[in-house]
C-alpha cells in the first residue's frame, strides 16, 4: 500500500482493500476515510466491505464519496468535519490519492497558508495548482462568491 504523508495526522492512497486494514492499525491509523464512489469498484473493495474491515480493527470509517466529475460543498465539509474531530492518523482514499488530497486542500482552505498546502501536497507528489487561485483567495477572506 501505498500510503503518502501530507501531514503529520494525514495522509492519502490509492484504493485499499479489506487486507490492508490490519496493517492500517498497527501504523497507528485511528480513523479511514473513503473518497471513492462505490460505482468505481467491485463489491469487495466496496465502502460497507472495508467499513466492516475497519470497524472491525477498532478503526473509525468515514464515507465521504468524490465523484471524478468534481467534489460538492458538502464533501468539503464533511472532510472538513472528520478531520477536526479526528485526534490520530487518518488515511484518507480514492482511487490515486489525488481527490483525497484535493478535498484535504479545499477542506484547509483559509485556515492554512495557501503555500502550507500546495507545498504538502507537492512534497506527497499531488499538484494541487488547479485551486491555488481557490487557495490564495480564501486566505484573504474572501468567500468566493
Amino acid at each position: 500500500m501505498d500510503a503518502r504523508k501530507i501531514t503529520d495526522s494525514y495522509f492519502v492512497a490509492p484504493q485499499i482493500a479489506v487486507e490492508d486494514i490490519p496493517a492500517l492499525a498497527e501504523a497507528g491509523f485511528t480513523r479511514i476515510i473513503c473518497n471513492r464512489p462505490d460505482e468505481e469498484v467491485p463489491p469487495e473493495l466496496q465502502a460497507d466491505a472495508l467499513r466492516a474491515a475497519a470497524e472491525a480493527a477498532g478503526l473509525a470509517f468515514v464515507l465521504n464519496p468524490v465523484s471524478n466529475a468534481g467534489m460538492t460543498p458538502d464533501n468539503i465539509a464533511l472532510q472538513q468535519d472528520a478531520l477536526a474531530t479526528e485526534t490520530g492518523k487518518t488515511l484518507a482514499y480514492c482511487r490515486s490519492g489525488t481527490r483525497s488530497t484535493f478535498v484535504w486542500g479545499l477542506a484547509n482552505a483559509g485556515a492554512l497558508a495557501p503555500e502550507t498546502i500546495l507545498t504538502a501536497a507537492a512534497e506527497a507528489g499531488y499538484d494541487l495548482s488547479p485551486i491555488q487561485p481557490y487557495l490564495e483567495a480564501q486566505s484573504q477572506g474572501d468567500s468566493g462568491g
